[in-house]
């Protein structure tokens, strides 16, 4: 058995290791092939591209790599319809991975598309892209593969690989023995893993931290450094802010940072839902670039209510929201501070979220392994 895959960004890598893992322990003789990055090289895939060359991310930025992109994709389709695998798996990148199922679904290669897009979201249009590209979708959403049988669109759940990695017992006392924390209340706070978002959140964040201190004035912060590079940027937004000794750094270490917290201050995104499969109660916000924020209102790209998976998840809102115009300091440190003078609330939180991680807990690499032999054997 012949295997190709393309894997965008590290989330898309490690997708792609647990299913070859999952995969390979079903059929040892089965090889893979693609678009890969470490975890998938070291799981047994040939690399004939690192999966960093995806990674392009925005409404406009990724404009000066399109010419490079569409050479790489027209070489991908070339050589799998010259020698066809036995299954494709595109996983996440779907403004690249989508428009190469197609082409090799058109030449009777069988496609999955792994990680279904954000139709819910934004550009709800894709779906019809979505049925010409691929046999099956592999949801991480529950909510995901009755939108996709509206549409006649094969589709299933798998689970969240992120809910099933996550700890059933978070051991709050324990992460702040590990950092060195004694504080009577902890605050982690991520400003995101970009130099963009943490530049146009980082000087808010600080700032909603000096609004939280004047209220709350024992309360600690604690922020994990995404990559190394943001150290020095960060360091100086918490300095002009006049936090210097407020803030403990670290050098990664987000699971631990979040578990050691009350209450969770970070940029919108992925981190927000980790966050709840931590039980941790949080505060998001988010600002886009100007012109990206333009054309998303012009177009009327985004038709959501919320913004955070968690809240489009339980049936009541608990992340509060302050995003683009709404990110104000001021309403951000009240809503954190809210959730510090009231135990009960964050216990009541907590729950619920310790029920959407249970939802979410499928093995989510032999679903998926599940799925794509099935259409192997087709």
């Amino acid at each position: 058995m012949r295997i190709g895959l393309v894997a965008g960004e590290a989330s898309g890598d490690v997708l792609g290791a647990g299913l070859i893992r999952a995969i390979r322990a079903r059929h040892p003789e089965a090889t893979f092939e693609g678009v890969a990055g470490p975890e998938m090289i070291a799981a047994g895939c040939e690399c004939w591209e690192p999966s960093e060359s995806l990674a392009v991310m925005g409404l406009v930025e990724p404009l000066a790599h399109i010419p490079r992109l569409l050479r790489l994709r027209r070489q991908l389709a070339g050589r799998w319809t010259a020698s066809p695998p036995d299954v494709f798996v595109g996983i996440d990148a779907p403004d690249f991975n989508l428009g190469l199922e197609i082409k090799l679904r058109k030449a009777g290669v069988r496609t999955v598309h792994y990680v279904s897009p954000s139709i819910w979201a934004w550009r709800a249009g894709r779906v019809r892209k979505v049925r010409k590209a691929a046999d099956t979708v592999l949801c991480i959403l529950p909510f995901e593969p009755a939108l996709y049988a509206a549409h006649d669109v094969r589709a299933v759940f798998v689970g969240h690989p992120k809910a099933y990695a996550a700890p059933e017992v978070v051991d709050t006392m324990a992460a702040r023995a590990a950092l060195g924390l004694q504080a009577p209340e902890i605050v982690t706070v991520m400003p995101g893993s970009r130099h963009g978002e943490v530049q146009r959140l980082g000087g808010i964040l600080a700032e909603a931290m000096r609004a939280i201190l004047a209220q709350r004035p024992d309360v600690r912060f604690v922020t994990p450094v995404a990559a190394p590079k943001l150290k020095s940027l960060i360091a100086g937004q918490i300095d002009a802010a006049g936090l210097v000794g407020k803030v403990e750094l670290l050098d990664g270490d987000a699971e631990r940072a979040m578990s050691a917290a009350d209450v969770v201050l970070q940029a919108s995104g992925t981190a927000v839902l980790e966050a709840a499969l931590l039980r941790k109660p949080t505060v998001a916000t988010y600002r886009v670039a100007s012109l990206t924020y333009l054309l998303v209102k012009v177009f009327r790209l985004v038709k959501l209510t919320h913004y955070t998976l968690p809240n489009l998840l339980t049936q009541e809102p608990l992340v509060p929201e302050f995003i683009q115009h709404d990110a104000q300091p001021e309403a951000i440190a009240d809503a954190v501070v809210a959730l510090l003078e009231s135990p009960q609330r964050r216990q009541s939180i907590s729950e619920r979220f310790d029920r959407l991680r249970q939802e979410l807990a499928l093995d989510a690499d032999q679903h998926a392994a599940d799925a794509v032999l099935d259409l192997a054997r087709r």
